[in-house]
C-alpha cells in the first residue's frame, strides 16, 4: 500500500527537506525509521530519495507502507458490527461480554480475534490497532487504525460520548465530576478516587430519572481507567449493573455503559489504485460515528 503527499507550494522556491516534510505530513519517527529500513524507502517524482535531501513544490513524495506482523488468531462466529470504515479509519461497534483483545484472563474469544477472521477472509491485514478499548462488560464503539501512518494521527483527536445509566434519580441538566482517580489498594484491577491520583474530569448531563435510576451523557475529558464508572461511584451514584463499584446486578447483569459516539479527524484526499493521494497541504476532516443504547440499557426504562 503506496502514499502519495505533493509537496505544497507552501514550501517556498528552495523546496524543504524530506524529513521535515514528512514530519508536517504527520510521519511518526518510528514509521519514518520502519520506511526506511523495512518499506523500500522514499521516493520523490518515482526516484529514490534520502531523508536529508531537498523536495521542491509540485514535486510527489510517495513511500510503500511496512509489511505488517502477524495478527491474532482468527475465530469465527465472534458477533460485533461495522459501523464505519476508510481508508485510514476502522469502527467496530461491539456487545457486551466481549473483551476487546486477548489477555491472560481472555486469550481468545475476543473482537481482535473477531476482527482478524473477518479481515482474513477478504485477504487484508489481521493486525489490530485499537485507538482506544473499552471493558469487557461495556458496550459500544472502538475505535482502530487501518495501518501504521493512521495510529498516531487518530489518537490525537478523538472525543467520546457514553450513555451511563446510575444508581438514583439525579437532577435533569449538566454536571461535572472533577477528582483524581487512583489504584485502590484492596483490587489488582480497581480503581478509587484519591487524593493521590492522576487528575480525572468527566462532564455529563442526566437526560432521564425515573424509577431510582438516571440515564446520563457522559463526556470523559481525561481517560482514565474505569473513570466514569469510579466517578459516578463516589458521589453514591454506581452505574446499575457494576458490582464492582458497588452498583446492584438485580435489574441487569453487566454495568450499564455503552459507547455511544466517537468523533475523529482523519485526512482528506483520494484513493488510488495502489494506496491513497493526500490533499496538499495536509488537511483533517471530521467524522462521527455513532451506536444506538443497547436493548438491556433501553429496558431499564421500559
Amino acid at each position: 500500500m503506496r502514499l502519495y503527499f505533493p509537496v505544497p507550494a507552501q514550501a517556498g522556491p528552495e523546496g524543504v527537506v524530506l524529513r521535515s516534510f514528512l514530519r508536517s505530513c504527520r510521519l511518526s519517527t518510528d514509521l519514518m525509521r520502519a520506511v526506511k529500513f523495512q518499506g523500500g524507502g522514499f521516493f520523490a517524482d518515482g526516484a529514490p530519495i534520502l531523508a536529508d535531501r531537498r523536495v521542491m513544490p509540485g514535486q510527489v513524495v510517495s513511500f510503500d507502507l511496512p509489511p505488517e506482523g502477524e495478527g491474532c488468531l482468527p475465530q469465527q462466529g465472534i458477533p460485533f458490527r461495522v459501523a464505519y470504515q476508510d481508508f485510514f479509519a476502522l469502527v467496530l461497534d461491539k456487545p457486551a461480554g466481549i473483551a476487546v483483545h486477548p489477555t491472560l484472563n481472555y486469550p481468545g474469544g475476543t473482537l481482535a480475534n473477531g476482527y482478524a477472521a473477518w479481515r482474513q477472509a477478504s485477504g487484508a491485514s489481521t493486525v489490530f490497532r485499537p485507538v482506544n478499548r473499552i471493558d469487557k462488560d461495556t458496550s459500544g464503539l472502538v475505535l482502530a487504525a487501518q495501518h501504521p501512518y493512521a495510529a498516531p494521527l487518530l489518537a490525537q483527536h478523538v472525543e467520546k460520548l457514553y450513555y451511563a445509566v446510575v444508581e438514583r434519580e439525579l437532577p435533569l441538566g449538566p454536571g461535572v465530576i472533577d477528582a483524581p482517580i487512583g489504584r485502590r489498594p484492596d483490587s489488582i484491577i480497581g480503581r478509587c478516587v484519591t487524593p493521590e491520583g492522576k487528575p480525572s474530569r468527566t462532564e455529563y448531563t442526566i437526560i432521564k430519572a425515573q424509577d431510582g435510576l438516571s440515564l446520563a451523557a457522559c463526556v470523559p475529558v481525561t481517560g482514565r481507567t474505569h473513570q466514569i464508572r469510579v466517578h459516578f461511584a463516589s458521589i453514591g451514584c454506581p452505574l446499575a449493573g457494576d458490582d464492582l463499584y458497588g452498583g446492584h446486578r438485580d435489574r441487569i447483569g453487566r454495568q450499564a455503559l455503552h459507547c455511544a459516539r466517537q468523533q475523529f479527524q482523519v485526512p482528506a484526499g483520494r484513493a488510488a489504485a495502489d494506496g491513497f493521494w493526500f490533499d496538499t497541504p495536509l488537511r483533517l476532516v471530521p467524522v462521527t460515528v455513532e451506536s444506538p443504547l443497547p436493548a438491556d440499557m433501553i429496558a431499564l426504562f421500559s
